[in-house]
């Protein structure tokens, strides 16, 4: 049975969509570490309209992080199907390597957002908070199960009180969220 078309939110306001959010959960990859405490993605928007991506998380103490670029898949469509682009790896950029982000779901006030992919293989719930309530989550998951992902594969991203601050000891290999993000 085919799985129905998932919908995107239309009509993103990528301005303020800016900015840092924390993954409150995700679909676990076997190129991330296990240990993986502190997610988050912090972005920018440039001059020409592309976004600036900086992925970070803290495993064993040190810092992973990799930076790309996102824009949208058609400029013309009011749908929230942007392409992430990342070098691989980070540390010698020679090798671009493209990912679907689509934003499935955001609220009103642009706290929270659902985010995944047309294969359904990755799925990741954000939030400005590095910390929601159970009720907010519940509701979040929903919208993604709805969207016929098989939410039972969520896992729940440890978040520190409070959040790191800075930058701390890098991590230099990386490569685990390329292939985090884009499901290769």
């Amino acid at each position: 049975m085919a799985k129905k078309e998932m919908e995107v939110v239309k009509g993103l306001d990528l301005k303020r969509y800016m900015g840092r959010w924390y993954e409150i959960a995700s679909f676990p990859s076997m190129f991330q570490p296990k240990n993986g405490v502190n997610t988050r993605a912090t972005y920018t928007l440039r001059e020409d309209g592309t976004v600036n991506v900086l992925n970070e998380t803290w495993s064993d103490g040190k810092r992973g992080s990799i930076e790309g670029s996102a824009y949208k898949a058609d400029p013309s469509s009011d749908e929230a199907k942007l392409k992430v682009k990342f070098y691989v790896p980070p540390f010698l950029p020679i090798i671009p390597v493209t990912g679907d982000y689509w934003v499935l779901y955001i609220d009103d006030e642009y706290q929270y957002a659902v985010v995944g992919q047309p294969s359904r293989r990755y799925l990741w719930i954000l939030s400005r908070y590095n910390h929601i309530d159970d009720e907010t989550y519940n509701q979040l998951v929903r919208k993604a199960e709805n969207q016929g992902y098989d939410v039972s594969k969520l896992h729940k991203t440890p978040q520190t009180d409070p959040p790191p601050e800075g930058e701390g000891p890098k991590d230099t290999k990386g490569i685990w969220w390329i292939k985090s993000i884009l499901g290769k």
